[in-house]
């Protein structure tokens, strides 16, 4: 079986933002002089089901504001070195993001494995989140049990 993992978006309020983050940073890089500016995500722990996230096409769930909105496809595992020395684990993603059908999530720390099954599917291609109801409107009516 195919997994994925998830984890929060800490200090992002909306997949635009996340967006705009992830541009700055390929920008950035590409102005550094970087041949080939990647987006990495770096974490203190190598997922020990790391081929099984390759080999399945797995994606990175992005939880913001307590509700999986938006996926990326992992690429590659490669081991780095933090800023004070330690070993840490940098997740090569994709530039690419898919809106998902937004899912509530609760809290927790660091990241999980999240089977394919239990994965929030793909929005349908063409969908415009302009012609939805706003995201903040959305998720207070989803913790009111409305939608």
């Amino acid at each position: 079986m195919s997994v994925n993992l998830i984890k929060l978006c800490v200090g992002i309020d909306d997949v635009e933002q996340l967006e705009m983050s992830q541009r700055r940073r390929l920008e950035a890089a590409d102005a550094a002089g970087i041949a080939e500016p990647e987006l990495r995500h770096v974490t203190r722990n190598t997922p020990k089901r790391a081929q099984e996230l390759l080999d399945g096409k797995g994606s990175l769930y992005w939880v913001i504001r307590r509700v999986i909105r938006v996926r990326q496809r992992i690429t590659e595992f490669r081991p780095v070195e933090r800023e004070d020395g330690k070993p840490a684990c940098a997740m090569i993603l994709h530039p690419q993001l898919v809106r998902t059908r937004p899912r509530s999530f609760r809290p927790f720390q660091g990241w999980r494995y999240l089977a394919t099954p239990d994965s929030p599917p793909d929005l349908a291609k063409g969908y415009d989140p302009s012609e939805s109801l706003p995201e903040m409107m959305a998720d207070e009516l989803r913790e009111l049990g409305l939608i």
